[in-house]
């Protein structure tokens, strides 16, 4: 028996030793916060007189790097092709290996900036803005100039803003931007701070970009810029902040094109405000009729006619500094437009608000005696109507009355369009709320000065709801019957008098019109009223 129980306790205790013996994933402890440490760089980092081919880092542990074609900048720039970085993004790795593989300019600082494209392989912490020097010269530049970037007329400012440094020498000009590339180039890759490193003395133009085509040129058709309006001297001034704004682009024509028996298109690139003549040059019969809009969706302008007898079109497309003719011939097409009418306000109307309805075809006339309006007590209700300037939406305005409905009745003969089509028999219904249902908001505006300015209500999709540049006596301003929400509130400073926020232009040399926003988001609830103070300084 105690031999039994000697020999149940030894296996029992040989289990326990095996159990403990035994490895497993360890549970719990500290997660690894830590980012990787370049442990070793050959050349070394700073190294002066370099004549290398191929830069080494290693790191403590094993990296993963992302984004690198948008992280990586390297300053001066580099053409693509005269570098390759070891390992690919998809390759883990304790070193990376930089190929060159053209020659480098004499006497110059290089810095490779990384930004935010290395981490670790584990947890991905990052080694934010890691990167490395050297200098093909005697001596390493060390300047630096830094500074914040902000939008002209947008609340939040976009990352990855690039700045760039031109020597302000008797080679460069204000095309220079547009034509060559900077010389020194650095981003504020997800934050809105730059930082120049590795500077020479010198006297420089600066120019801050939203490079979207990554291409180190400024694109002014797509790009935003910021510039200071006189050359930069290091090692004075380095601190250099920005506002970028979107110039109104250049107005360019494409090629005239077929629609359909009645209506060619033309599409525009470029702010349409400025655009420039559209010429119909063909000779056509008396009966021709034509009329021009803008199609809300496309950049393109439509053309319609009638009373045509021809086969083609010829048009005279006049630019900034050309002009240029183009012919569209017709095809076979069974195709033809009809009238189409729908209402754009959607079952319910606000206080104050106007009734609107759209066409596909531009209306050329609206008769007024064969509408209709009656509310729930079917009372008729007095109205106003009113053509946009585009020809393609009917404005119907009536005073609104608190939890109402609305029947707006169009009987033929009402609406006619361009091709003296009419309207069949349409009934819209509409409701109103109660005012219990709206807040409003009371904006006192306290200001050092008197200049012209307008204010902007906007909603949480920065929508402008409400806008105000009358001036009056008190600075108190009322927008009332506002939909529960989120609103933003900006001033701009209207200095040109013009009723509306100008930007500016890099050619000029001129600055956007000062923008300021209400620091608080306000956020209104029904039956309720914000009263707030805005506080506007002199500078």
């Amino acid at each position: 028996m105690k031999f039994l129980f000697r020999i149940f306790l030894i296996s029992a205790l040989l289990l326990f030793i095996i159990s403990c013996a035994r490895r497993s994933s360890p549970t719990g402890g500290l997660k690894d916060s830590i980012p990787p440490v370049l442990t070793r760089a050959n050349p070394k980092m700073n190294t002066t007189l370099f004549d290398k081919d191929e830069i080494e880092l290693v790191f403590d542990e094993y990296i993963q790097m992302k984004d690198l074609r948008r992280q990586l900048i390297i300053s001066p720039p580099i053409e693509k092709n005269s570098y390759k970085i070891k390992p690919p993004e998809s390759v883990v790795s304790k070193k990376i290996e930089i190929q060159l593989l053209d020659s480098l300019d004499e006497n110059t600082t290089y810095t490779f900036n990384f930004g935010n494209s290395i981490a670790d392989y584990n947890e991905g912490n990052l080694f934010p803005f890691f990167y490395y020097a050297f200098s093909t010269g005697p001596k390493l530049d060390s300047l630096e100039i830094k500074g914040k970037i902000n939008d002209a007329l947008d609340k939040d400012t976009e990352s990855f803003i690039s700045v760039y440094l031109y020597p302000a020498d008797s080679t460069f000009n204000d095309s220079t931007i547009f034509l060559k590339k900077p010389f020194y180039v650095t981003s504020t890759l997800d934050s809105v701070i730059y930082n120049f490193k590795n500077i020479r003395e010198g006297k420089y133009e600066i120019i801050a970009i939203k490079d979207e085509a990554a291409n180190y040129l400024f694109d002014q058709n797509i790009d935003k810029i910021g510039f200071v309006e006189k050359p930069i001297t290091l090692p004075k001034d380095s601190v250099i902040d920005f506002t970028i704004f979107k110039e109104r682009e250049n107005f360019f024509w494409g090629r005239p094109f077929f629609v359909n028996k009645n209506r060619l298109g033309v599409q525009y690139f470029g702010d349409l405000t400025n655009m420039k003549e559209l010429k119909l040059t063909s000779e056509v019969s008396e009966n021709f009729i034509s009329l021009m809009n803008k199609d809300r969706v496309k950049d393109t302008i439509n053309y319609w006619f009638k009373g045509l007898d021809v086969d083609s079109l010829q048009f005279s497309l006049q630019e900034v500094d050309t002009i240029r003719n183009s012919t569209v011939k017709f095809r076979e097409t069974k195709e033809k437009d009809s009238l189409i009418l729908r209402s754009l306000s959607q079952g319910i109307i606000e206080f104050k608000d106007t009734f609107k309805i759209s066409s596909n075809i531009p209306i050329i006339k609206i008769d007024k005696e064969f509408i209709d309006i009656k509310n729930v007590d079917s009372i008729k209700v007095p109205f106003d109507v009113s053509l946009d300037e585009n020809y393609d939406i009917v404005n119907i305005l009536f005073e609104v009355e608190p939890n109402d409905d609305y029947e707006i009745s169009i009987y033929p003969g009402a609406i006619i369009d361009f091709f003296d089509n009419s309207n069949d028999t349409i009934k819209y219904g509409v409701q109103s709320r109660d005012t219990e249902y709206y807040g409003n908001i009371f904006l006192q505006l306290i200001r050092e000065n008197s200049e012209s300015f307008i204010i902007e209500l906007l909603d949480n999709n920065f929508n402008v709801v409400r806008k105000e540049n009358t001036f009056n006596e008190t600075d108190l301003y009322i927008f009332k019957y506002l939909s529960p929400g989120d609103y933003y509130i900006r001033y701009i400073k209207d200095s040109n008098n013009n009723g509306r926020w100008d930007t500016g232009n890099y050619l000029k040399k001129l600055q956007p019109e000062k923008v300021i926003y209400f620091p608080n988001k306000l956020n209104l609830r029904s039956n309720w009223d914000l009263n707030e103070n805005f506080f506007i300084k002199k500078n």
